[in-house]
């Protein structure tokens, strides 16, 4: 495909906002759905990101700011991460070359971004809740109009968007929900919603109630169908469809990449709905970009790519990731212990399950996206004397975390959690970053935290996690490839609780808690070439803590400083905790915990991310250099939190 230029998109040079489109024809939208295929494919493969996703909507998207009245009518993407179309068209195509990069535009809707972003996302199944709240909030009298959710076959099988269709139903209240259906998530979604759309998809559309009223205008290739539809929905309630018995109007499936199909049916449900409506469309994820539909994960995250050839430049890794290291090293301890399985929340690649699920595919499942029963459905199976690991990211566990709390630690059940992306993963920005797990796993009683500071510990942990039958236990490791040490040809067991010394000095203490261990060292580099000693250990545990390895640091040395990928009262926190009440903090001990501050971190490359951060080899080594009271704080050199102990350096 050629680079698409200003002289290649007549139409769509044409469109400064969504209110252009409705001065178009039909046919003038449907050339411009194509224009804005090619150019969304042009600027991803500059940028990288979501493709598939996007290239599945066009048609729908085009159609769907042509009929409503957009930004006063909310349109709200589910997920959102099929929103470069939406984003070209509503003012932003300039800066689309700037996507998922530091200062540009976020891969997701953002209501800071744009008045055409009236809710943000990047987790799943929140646009029906979100969108019901717009439509109480127009009937209430405040100054919006209609509400559209657009949700996709994936993000329906989870448990929050069921909740938002059963109240949207009891409500009455007029609402759009469509319902795009690709028959993909991130991975083929499972379960058997699939199977029930499936079978939607047999050559009938029951429209409800109001079936007769939008049966006129009806394009003819869908008016025989909706009439044998209605014909089956007269016969009584077994022949509606589940949607419609919780008070919807269904209608569908409709061919959504059909611009005739998708304008006549949206314009009859916005001109005669007056209750819920759910618009079943059917998309194609990738659509139009041959690479793409032939790829099994259709282009759903992409790095840059060549146009022509498909082919994506991610560069040349140095070392394995930390996610395959985890799937082999799961894959090993399997085949030695058949009561090991593994659960998913729709992210089998993601997480490396499906190196596991390879080798053997009936100790492997995925639940779709479903953080809440994954937890408890491992909890189910730990209780019958399984050793399940639920590998979930550390973003997406924080959906599941009263089913932490209440099925798996109050119970003291043996579940071994995976917590994949921790700390900053980069172009996705602060609705992906693993930045709160360490606090709210390390507060649970009975609950186990461990962190890989690098691809090896990572292969301990994992050995460490099966042998544990004494109640819960996670580990964390970051995104991205491993900092390249050698890998043990099977993990060792880690004694519970006890961390480790990797170089001694009589300085500065630093007491690391994770995979920013390398960042350390270089920061270690530059003090001792100024004379400065210094001890480094990693913890390994934030829970429990080795006390005795922070009784010896904090003893034999000017000041101590923690370390973590984690947001304020995570692991530093616990340590201050106890060194407060074993009166370690009465002598003089200058004591810095470097942490995540207390705000989201934009979007960036990781390295970018971490310099905002302030968490940079340099932020670090200043850092120690205050404590010892040898340089003074500057405004940008650190904001590390700070407790200074009477009579301390």
């Amino acid at each position: 495909m050629a680079q698409t230029s200003p002289s290649a998109t007549p139409h769509l040079d044409r469109v400064a906002g969504p209110a252009d489109l409705r001065d178009f024809s039909d046919n003038e939208l449907d050339m411009l759905a194509q224009e804005l295929r090619a150019e969304t494919i042009e600027t991803v493969s500059r940028t990288g990101g979501h493709l598939g996703s996007s290239l599945g909507v066009v048609e729908l998207t085009v159609a769907l700011h042509a009929v409503f009245r957009t930004p006063f009518d909310k349109l709200i993407w589910d997920v959102s991460h099929q929103c470069y179309p939406h984003k070209i068209l509503t003012g932003r195509r300039d800066r689309m070359a700037t996507l998922r990069q530091a200062g540009g535009l976020s891969g997701f809707t953002k209501r800071s971004e744009s008045v055409f972003d009236p809710f943000g996302a990047a987790h799943s199944s929140t646009s029906i809740s979100a969108a019901l709240g717009f439509t109480i909030g127009r009937d209430m009298g405040q100054p919006t109009g209609d509400a559209i959710a657009v949700i996709g076959d994936g993000s329906i099988t989870a448990g929050m968007a069921y909740e938002a269709l059963n109240n949207a139903g009891s409500e009455g209240r007029r609402l759009f929900v469509i319902l795009n259906d690709n028959d993909m998530s991130i991975a083929p979604p499972v379960g058997a919603m699939n199977t029930y759309l499936n079978r939607l998809n047999m050559p009938h559309a029951s429209l409800g109630e109001i079936a007769q009223g939008f049966m006129a205008a009806l394009p003819s290739s869908l008016r025989e169908q909706a009439m044998a539809a209605r014909a089956r929905a007269c016969g009584g309630p077994p022949d509606a469809t589940m949607f419609e018995h919780l008070g919807f109007t269904y209608i569908g499936p409709i061919d959504g990449h059909s611009m005739p199909d998708l304008l006549a049916t949206l314009r009859i449900a916005h001109a005669r709905a007056e209750g819920p409506v759910l618009i079943h469309v059917r998309t194609v994820k990738g659509k139009g970009y041959a690479p793409a539909e032939a790829a099994d994960c259709k282009y759903h995250g992409v790095a840059k790519f060549d146009v022509a050839s498909g082919t994506q430049s991610k560069g040349r890794a140095n070392a394995p990731s930390y996610t395959a290291v985890f799937g082999r090293a799961l894959t090993d301890e399997a085949s030695r212990d058949p009561t090991i399985v593994a659960v998913s929340a729709a992210m089998p690649n993601g997480t490396g399950l499906d190196i596991m699920g390879q080798r053997f595919p009936r100790r492997v499942f995925d639940v779709g996206i479903a953080e809440q029963h994954a937890v408890t459905f491992a909890a189910g199976m730990a209780a019958s004397g399984l050793k399940p690991f639920c590998a979930i990211y550390s973003t997406f566990l924080q959906r599941g975390y009263d089913q932490i709390v209440h099925d798996v630690a109050l119970q003291g059940l043996p579940v071994r959690f995976a917590i994949d992306r921790a700390g900053l993963v980069g172009a996705d920005g602060a609705t992906h970053a693993g930045s709160f797990d360490v606090a709210y796993m390390t507060n649970l009683p009975g609950m186990v935290v461990m962190a890989a500071a690098d691809e090896a510990e990572l292969v301990h942990m994992v050995a460490t996690a099966v042998a544990h039958d004494d109640g819960p236990i996670a580990f964390r490791y970051p995104r991205g490839e491993g900092v390249g040490v050698d890998l043990p040809a099977r993990g060792e067991v880690l004694e519970i609780g006890k961390g480790r010394v990797l170089a001694e000095g009589d300085k500065v203490a630093f007491l690391s808690f994770g995979a920013h261990l390398s960042e350390l060292r270089l920061a270690v580099e530059a003090l001792e070439a100024r004379g400065i000693t210094c001890t480094i250990a990693d913890a390994r545990f934030a829970k429990p803590l080795d006390t005795d390895l922070i009784t010896q640091l904090a003893r034999h040395h000017a000041a101590l400083i923690t370390l973590e990928q984690g947001a304020q009262g995570g692991f530093g926190a616990h340590v201050l905790h106890f060194m407060a009440n074993a009166g370690l903090l009465e002598h003089g001990l200058a004591v810095r915990t470097l942490t995540l501050p207390d705000r989201f971190i934009e979007q960036a490359s990781p390295a970018e991310m971490y310099r905002d951060a302030e968490l940079t080899a340099d932020h670090i080594a200043t850092a120690a250099l205050q404590a010892l009271g040898i340089a003074p704080l500057s405004n940008r050199a650190n904001r590390a939190n700070v407790i200074q102990c009477p009579g301390g350096a």
